[in-house]
């Protein structure tokens, strides 16, 4: 961030302080010209039109990551007995030091003791204001008795990297991001489907191309849904996962898979806390959101016997109604359609099956795994796709463990009776009759 941006906001506090202190300086409120400037910061605000309020909270919600001292020196500077003055706000973190201005901060930093202009600041809280929609900024919550507005300004990660930094990094898997992104090297001409899935597939990606045409230029908003759910099922390693990563690829869209493990909170209303901050995000990153495994949550519910299972239902609700008014698309993936409660089922706009390979299937699949280099005329992939019900996982394995046993021996060709040695090896690692 700039150091002229910076200036401007330690101006704007300065300025209020002078007024409070009843200090003789003779100090304006600095103008700052976002419109000449280049920064990311001075984007953001020309492109949605932010007013000098929300440009002010933003501000302040940076600089405790700009200037860390700079409130707590301000402070004192114009109030030497600064916890004498609460009107300031502010919190001390656990290992910060420094000031972490609160929604209070906000409030008096741009409207003082001025009510009605405070009853206006305060709306950039709200959840019908941008920061919340697009979950740029949020206030923190306020322990148990004391003023909502005392919550600390929050400023979200991706935003204090794009406006401190100039760049965003993709977020990672934590116990505040419950999701991790699902990247792949192959392309779409990889994928292996059998025909009828893969056509399954396509109306999906039809739907993430038109949807938006249909909703805005024929006048369907509000009579159709906007989002779509989809439900992948199928035996493990026949292309679920890979095809939601290539679906994301194909159309230049994130996918992230849920990691229910940490949606689900011991504590109460934690659950719903991170599922909201998880689908408003997806819904402004225009995400693909992938819940695999999806069986252990949405499976087939039993009676409550106790105050627990009252509350996993109500969990499993929350999830429902959030999954079913996301605008974008959600893929739930299980091993068997059986097990997800059919009170759900009837909710998707699609259920696609993923059967195991057949013949053809395999033989493609054999020879876009097998390298060329390891090619012999001893190979005789006819053979082994008729003879061998395996997956594309199990297609990896095998020829990864075959490559490997080849150039052990020198070799650098494969022969049928390299490919079923591995096979039988894949076949008894995972229980089957040889």
């Amino acid at each position: 961030m700039k150091v002229e941006i910076i200036n401007y906001i330690k101006d704007a506090v300065r300025y209020r302080l002078v007024k409070s202190s009843g200090s003789d300086e003779n100090f304006e409120f600095p103008v700052f010209d976002f419109t000449v400037d280049d920064s990311e910061f001075s984007k953001f605000v020309i492109e949605n039109d932010l007013q000098l309020f929300e440009i002010l909270v933003l501000l302040l919600s940076i600089l405790p990551h700009v200037a860390p001292g700079f409130l707590t020196s301000i402070l004192s500077e114009y109030f030497p007995n600064g916890s004498d003055f609460p009107e300031f706000g502010g919190v001390k973190g656990t290992n910060y030091r420094g000031i972490i201005p609160t929604g209070e901060t906000a409030l008096y930093i741009i409207a003082g003791d001025n009510f009605l202009a405070r009853n206006f600041v305060v709306k950039a809280f709200d959840e019908s204001h941008i920061f919340h929609k697009k979950s740029i900024l949020s206030l923190g919550t306020a322990p148990d008795g004391e003023p909502k507005i005392s919550g600390k300004l929050m400023l979200d990660n991706e935003y204090i990297e794009l406006f401190v930094y100039g760049s965003i990094s993709k977020p990672k898997l934590s116990q505040d991001f419950p999701a991790e992104l699902l990247e792949t090297t192959m392309e779409w001409d990889d994928l292996v489907l059998q025909e009828k899935t893969l056509n399954e597939v396509n109306n999906v990606l039809v739907w993430m191309e038109h949807n938006n045409t249909l909703l805005n230029d024929f006048n369907m908003e509000g009579k159709i849904n906007p989002g779509y759910k989809v439900m992948f099922f199928g035996a493990p390693g026949v292309g679920k996962t890979l095809t939601a990563s290539l679906m994301g690829k194909h159309t230049n869209k994130d996918v992230y898979r849920i990691d229910l493990s940490l949606v689900i909170s011991k504590y109460i209303g934690e659950t719903e806390k991170n599922l909201s901050q998880l689908f408003n995000k997806a819904k402004n990153k225009d995400w693909i959101l992938f819940f695999d495994e999806a069986d252990a949550i949405f499976g087939k519910r039993t009676g409550v016997r106790d105050a627990h299972d009252k509350y996993a239902n109500q969990e499993v609700s929350f999830l429902l109604q959030r999954i079913e008014s996301h605008s974008g698309l959600v893929i739930l993936a299980s091993n068997y359609r059986s097990n997800i409660d059919k009170a759900f089922t009837r909710r998707f706009q699609s259920i696609i099956e993923f059967e195991n390979p057949g013949v053809e299937e395999r033989r493609t699949l054999w020879e876009k795994y097998i390298p060329d280099a390891f090619v012999s005329e001893e190979l005789d992939l006819d053979v082994i796709a008729e003879d061998y019900e395996v997956t594309g996982a199990n297609i990896v394995n095998i020829v990864q463990y075959a490559c490997l046993a080849a150039l052990a021996e020198n070799e650098n060709r494969l022969s049928n009776e390299m490919l079923i040695t591995a096979i039988q090896r894949e076949f008894i690692k995972e229980g089957k009759m040889v």
